[in-house]
């Protein structure tokens, strides 16, 4: 696992074999913010990674610059290596949490202009995420929530879905707000 582009474009990422994370493909990765880098401007995001495993995605953003990353993740073992490694890099501005995501969402007060949530795909129930990001007040108006999800889910019936981006066996459904 390697940081695709940015300031610390070709970092390798090492995680202890002891995670047991699902991370996104480099492939995926790397098209999802070739996207991103046509639609925000990382500068002036504050992005919030929920599940976020071994925090290759909040790496992602921090690397591009992105204002604050906040790093979600229950699992204390996941949780110590992204706080090790946001440190070992020299990331500012980086955030992580340990909590449950769905309780998270509940209770953070901040707004966000980036959510990215990659809830393991066997997660049952995983799929409420998008409706308690998107109606919690966690998204800044014209904010953008993406949900990684397998083949067998589709949102596009949802009301505040606009496009899906699939790159081998990753989905990326998009939402916006307003």
């Amino acid at each position: 696992m390697r940081i695709v582009s940015g300031k610390y474009k070709g970092r390798a990422i090492n995680p202890p074999r002891n995670l047991r994370a699902r991370p996104t493909t480099d492939f995926a990765k790397e098209n999802l913010f070739n996207v991103l880098g046509n639609l925000v401007d990382f500068e002036q995001c504050d992005v919030l990674d929920l599940f976020a495993g071994t925090g290759s995605i909040s790496y992602e953003f921090a690397s591009r610059g992105a204002r604050s990353v906040t790093a979600v993740e229950i699992n204390p073992v996941h949780w110590n290596f992204i706080r090790q490694t946001a440190a070992r890099l020299g990331i500012e501005n980086f955030y992580p949490v340990k909590a449950n995501a769905f309780l998270y969402v509940k209770s953070c007060g901040k707004q966000f202009d980036v959510i990215f949530s990659d809830a393991p795909y066997d997660l049952e129930g995983s799929e409420r995420i998008v409706d308690s990001v998107l109606g919690g007040g966690l998204l800044r108006e014209n904010g953008l929530f993406i949900f990684e999800h397998s083949r067998k889910m589709d949102f596009s019936s949802h009301g505040e879905f606009w496009q899906l981006r699939s790159y081998g066996n990753v989905q990326f459904s998009f939402f916006k707000k307003g």
